[in-house]
């Protein structure tokens, strides 16, 4: 199993990040690759589309809105992974005026090493936030 995780601290407040990013059908909003997202089951899954017409269709296994916080699977995407799993966690900052964001998965490679699946999914969280950052910034 191999993981990958990243966070990124932001001035914003973490119940107006929350606000942006805490629905599960939200992506678009934030997540500049990712251009749609069509929820399904009662909001339980979710089929996204990239730039470039590829598929990723993701379960939400839980969601806790008190503690800003919501896990989910990839049931299917062009991932060299499986059995993959991931957390997206807005807190509050220490000093209580901004808020961390925290975004980390597990899954298992297929095809590729360890250290190569890690460093896929570390540039993704990465790039997301830096997006959402700038989004913000931008508000």
């Amino acid at each position: 199993m191999a993981t990958a995780e990243t966070k990124i601290e932001l001035a914003a407040d973490a119940d107006q990040v929350w606000a942006l990013i805490g629905g599960f059908g939200s992506l678009p909003d934030w997540l500049p690759y990712i251009p749609t997202s069509e929820l399904a089951e009662g909001g339980r899954l979710r089929s996204l589309a990239t730039p470039d017409g590829q598929r990723i269709v993701e379960r939400l296994l839980s969601f806790d809105h008190a503690a800003r916080s919501y896990s989910y699977a990839i049931l299917e995407a062009p991932f060299p992974v499986t059995d993959y799993r991931s957390t997206l966690r807005v807190k509050a900052s220490g000093d209580g005026r901004g808020s961390v964001v925290e975004w980390s998965g597990e899954f298992t490679p297929n095809g590729v090493s360890d250290a190569d699946a890690s460093a896929l999914f570390r540039e993704i969280y990465e790039d997301g936030l830096k997006a959402l950052q700038v989004g913000l910034a931008k508000k």
